[in-house]
């Protein structure tokens, strides 16, 4: 079995920030991570609320320059899911496959992935019409009429980004105000393209081979309708990617890992950063400053051990 100072689990900005701190502090390391590096960074089509870039910049292209960073160091990279995770108490095991490895340290930065509504049609027509990022399958919708349900940030944001390709779209939204920031409010609504349904929500996606309609239900009159629509985009927020995550880890009611203002879990020697935590604000600069903290962290933890 090989054993490193430590283990960095995902490779978004949290996880590239943490393995940066951690090999500037001379400790070994390995990286996993089954997808290109950026995690959710690539499905983002512009940042433009990252210091340092006023005039913004392609998703893309903040992950190249992450992934950039690293390349002038020396780290084993593991690209497959992690199946597991095993506490000790002279260090923690991450099953890989059919390997096993080990350290001292495991920082956990596997973010979170996108929450489905879990109604009829929905997982078998995932791909077929069904979608979850915009900027991702878009353009698979030009000029035509899609839908988008949810009311927070995301929702609003991706339908703004979506009314440069589509035709139209019906923004869905189970409660009677949205929960965005006021400046996608606002934007929301002066869009002609964009039809606002309050107090509505989807019961159904319904087509044989692909999409061709929603089925929908006003929360308040009861009523239900069919609105016919060639694309649907869900954004109703995420789930966390714990599932590898041992009892011993404490999380909170919706599977985010809680962690002190260290980074420091429960568990001495375990770490969580980005998205993957228990907190409010999911941004790249925070999970960057999650991750730097919980390399810090992760270092000190390290060094008593060399004394």
């Amino acid at each position: 079995m090989k054993r490193y100072d430590a283990i960095v689990i995902g490779g978004g900005p949290a996880g590239m920030t943490a393995a940066l701190y951690l090999l500037r502090a001379g400790r070994s390391l390995a990286w996993v991570e089954p997808f290109a590096p950026g995690g959710q960074v690539l499905s983002t089509e512009r940042i433009d609320n990252y210091p340092g870039f006023p005039e913004g910049l392609m998703g893309f292209e903040l992950a190249d320059r992450f992934a950039e960073h690293l390349k002038s160091f020396s780290f084993d990279t593991y690209g497959e899911q992690v199946d597991g995770l095993r506490v000790g108490r002279e260090g923690h095991q991450v099953q890989i496959g059919e390997e096993s490895i080990a350290s001292k340290v495991v920082v956990v930065c596997t973010g979170a992935r996108w929450r489905s509504l879990n109604v009829p049609g929905e997982s078998r027509l995932t791909g077929k019409g069904v979608s979850y990022c915009a900027v991702c399958d878009g353009n698979f919708y030009r000029d035509q009429v899609v839908a988008c349900i949810g009311g927070g940030d995301s929702a609003l944001e991706e339908s703004l980004y979506l009314t440069k390709i589509v035709k139209k779209i019906h923004l869905i939204h189970r409660r009677d105000e949205f929960r965005a920031i006021k400046m996608y409010q606002d934007k929301v609504l002066a869009e002609p393209k964009i039809e606002v349904h309050y107090n509505t929500v989807v019961r159904a996606f319904q087509g044989e081979n692909t999409l061709t309609s929603l089925l929908t239900e006003n929360v308040q009159s009861k009523i239900q309708t069919e609105v016919e629509v060639d694309g649907a985009f869900v954004f109703v927020g995420h789930d966390p990617q714990a599932d590898f995550l041992p009892a011993d880890v404490h999380c909170d009611e919706c599977g985010f890992v809680v962690t002190d203002t260290e980074m420091r879990t429960n568990v001495p020697g375990i770490f969580a950063a980005g998205d993957i935590r228990s907190k409010l604000c999911r941004q790249v600069s925070t999970a960057v400053g999650d991750g730097a903290t919980a390399a810090n962290s992760a270092s000190i933890y390290l060094e008593s051990f060399d004394d």
